[in-house]
């Protein structure tokens, strides 16, 4: 995870703030130790994955039959029939090592040893098997491992209950290659075997929390390259004679640990409770998250599938870790960057319902590790005198003093919902509700890219009881596109809101009501016009119309959000939005009417109160030409059956939120989707999920 670059960065960036300080120090809290953990000693622990890493084998050069094929790789293939036999998931093992600290700098030895189910298949249309043009596709060729070894050096920086590190060492595993080579004329069949054993490197980083003095959570992640084999046979290709290649085999994993020390950790001094919660930290704010989702759907009625379907029988996981790096350049003028992490695919890769069930699942999901900068913005703050209120140190927050009345412009790289459709119940996926169409209002189509950021600029304007803001940002260049679309006076996304905060007469409790109107320019095609295309015979198939016929369209809609405090440890939210629904979506999902709302309880009356239990619902449905794009063959952002029964999409969601401490949460979902993708021939579904998240 480059977790030591990071740390420099930090360093240098955190230096580079204080020489810019040029106030007088701010005094630290006194304490009665030191700020951070000693990790210092033996540990024990177990560590696993579902769906969260990733194995990929290159064959090659190899020669069938005395010719000479190139070398490729088993994921080569790009065709999503073949992804669904491409699903890697390890399994898990056992790990122990010792730790050794001076200060808040670490470094140790650690060994590991887990069973694996990490595989890769070569379909046979990969080059040079004669297989060219089977549809579907089949398995030519299939590596996995099962049982890998690692003996890695650890070094690492303790910062409170915290623990980050960079790993680097030796790692081996047993492989084998199994090969079927079928004769399509006569039906006989060809088999062949070859056991492999590896030995390579690997590096990795990864973050640990102390939950007790004896035990810890954490996060590991590891790249391993296990380097090449030397030639081998694979057998004889009937009619094409005998087989021989050789292997490469590398991975990426991601692991959820639990570490176990018999001597207990010296964890630091706790902050006081009266503290005050907005005490000056200076000039700069560094927090981190990390959520780690894994979610599974059993069978359900699925008498056809088409590109888009969601498949039953899958269980896949999607892991986050981000940082929020922010610093205050004057007293009014704030600068913001967030990397982060991502790994992972939702249920079928995101697809096959319009109201998703994993918030955390981005369209740009990826099978490794990857790095992406999220945000980037400058905010600045004009404040307009009378009243003013402390801002304590948050998530792209820095503690400062600001004017309760007052002008902000955020100008940059962010997400629209970073500041539109707020709602304290029912708006963070990584705590509280993943259903898309609950924590958010998912006929809103807000410009975006895949994982959900756009640039641009958003202004607000701030009362005690009300709030004014507006932003016009970039569009993708087309639907579910990564790429943004540079030309903003021509396409573009303005989005305007309008917040209310009341307190409730009776309840004495406090409330908002916000109302939000969304109009966007993009390159987009018109429903009616691909459907008439595709029923007159102009285009065989109707996505191809869809393709010719884009160009420059507006979409526009609104949505109205409340949020209600009924006592301090109950709240109520709903939400109603709409879409027109003549033209495509561009960037959320395939909703264009959709109402939602549900319940949050804390969980004072059990003596929990940390814990949350929330239960919630959602009903999505479709406009008249929307319905019939569908039913025609269409393909959308997210699902496409090839054909369409039409039933509204109707979502129920309950999740238990286990507070373990003031950083890790355990949360426990269920949820039930009747007519997923508004297809009555399928389903209804049921998710069952587990989510661990934690936060400094």
């Amino acid at each position: 995870m480059g977790g030591a670059g990071i740390g420099v960065a930090l360093g240098v960036w955190a230096s580079m703030a204080a020489a810019a300080d040029l106030r007088a120090p701010v005094a630290p809290p006194a304490s009665e130790g030191p700020s951070y953990a000693d990790w210092s000693g033996p540990y024990l622990g177990i560590e696993g994955s579902a769906g969260a890493s990733f194995g990929n084998y290159a064959f090659g050069p190899s020669t069938v039959g005395g010719r000479a094929i190139p070398a490729f790789q088993s994921g080569d293939s790009t065709r999503r029939s073949d992804t669904g036999r491409t699903a890697t998931t390890a399994i898990g093992g056992v790990f122990g090592g010792y730790n050794w600290q001076t200060g808040p700098y670490l470094y140790g030895l650690e060994a590991d040893l887990y069973g694996a189910n990490l595989k890769r298949p070569v379909p046979s249309n990969a080059p040079g098997f004669g297989y060219e043009g089977i549809d579907p596709p089949f398995s030519v060729i299939r590596g996995k491992t099962d049982l890998y070894g690692a003996l890695r050096a650890r070094l690492g920086y303790s910062f409170e209950s915290y623990l980050v590190y960079a790993t680097f060492g030796l790692a081996g595993a047993n492989a084998r290659v199994l090969a079927t080579y079928p004769d399509l004329a006569s039906g006989a069949v060809a088999t062949a075997r070859k056991d492999l054993s590896f030995l390579g490197f690997t590096l990795g980083a990864g973050v640990q929390y102390a939950i007790t003095p004896n035990l810890a959570l954490g996060l590991d992640y590891r790249y391993v390259d296990l380097g090449r084999s030397g030639r081998f046979d694979l057998g004889a290709v009937p009619g094409l004679g005998p087989v021989s290649t050789q292997t490469a085999f590398s991975s990426h994993q991601m692991m959820a640990r639990l570490s176990w020390s018999p001597t207990s950790l010296k964890l630091p001094a706790e902050v006081a409770e009266d503290a005050p919660g907005s005490r000056d930290t200076g000039r700069y704010s560094f927090h981190g998250q990390t959520t780690f989702i894994t979610q599974g759907v059993p069978g359900f009625r699925a008498p056809y599938r088409g590109e888009n379907s969601l498949v039953p029988n899958q269980v896949q996981s999607t892991t986050t870790a981000t940082l929020f790096l922010g610093v205050k350049l004057t007293d009014s003028t704030e600068l913001y960057y967030n990397p982060e992490f991502s790994q992972g695919f939702g249920l079928s890769r995101t697809l096959g319902v319009a109201g998703f069930v994993n918030g955390e699942a981005q369209k740009a999901g990826a099978p490794f590790p990857k790095l992406r900068s999220n945000r980037y913005f400058i905010r600045q703050t004009f404040g307009l005198g009378g009243a003013t209120e402390d801002v304590p140190d948050g998530v792209n927050q820095v503690a400062m003093t600001r004017d309760v009345e007052r002008i902000t412009v955020v100008a940059g790289k962010f997400a629209l919902g970073d500041f539109f459709d707020g709602n304290v119940y029912a708006h963070d996926p990584r705590v509280d509700f993943m259903n898309w169409s609950i924590w958010g209002s998912s006929a809103w189509d807000f410009p975006a890219n895949l994982p959900g950021f756009t640039q641009g600029v958003m202004v607000e304007y701030n009362r005690p009881d009300f709030a004014i803001r507006a932003a016009y940002t970039q569009v993708p260049k087309e639907p579910s596109n990564d790429v943004l679309d540079p030309r903003v006076f021509e396409r573009a996304g303005t989005n305007i809101e309008f917040e209310e905060r009341h307190v409730l007469p009776g309840l004495d409790q406090p409330g908002k009501l916000r109302i939000g109107l969304f109009s966007n320019v993009g390159n987009t095609a018109n429903y009616r016009q691909v459907v008439d295309l595709a029923q007159s015979g102009v285009f065989d198939d109707i996505n191809d119309a869809v393709s010719a016929t884009r160009r420059p369209r507006r979409k526009t809609g609104a949505y109205i959000n409340l949020e209600q405090a009924l006592t301090p440890d109950l709240g109520l939210f709903a939400r109603a939005s709409f879409s027109d629904g003549r033209n495509e979506s561009l960037s959320f999902t395939d909703v264009d009417r959709s109402v939602s709302g549900g319940l949050s309880l804390k969980g004072t009356a059990w003596e929990r109160p940390s814990d949350t239990v929330g239960i919630g619902g959602a009903i999505n449905g479709l406009s008249p030409s929307h319905r019939a794009y569908f039913a025609n063959g269409g393909l959308g952002l997210l699902i496409g059956d090839g054909r369409l029964n039409y039933g509204t999409e109707r979502a129920f969601e309950t999740y238990y939120a286990l507070s373990l401490t003031k950083a890790v949460t355990m949360s426990f979902n269920y949820q039930l989707v009747v007519n997923p993708a508004y297809n009555r021939d399928r389903g209804p579904a049921n998710f069952f999920g587990t989510r661990l998240h934690a936060d400094f």
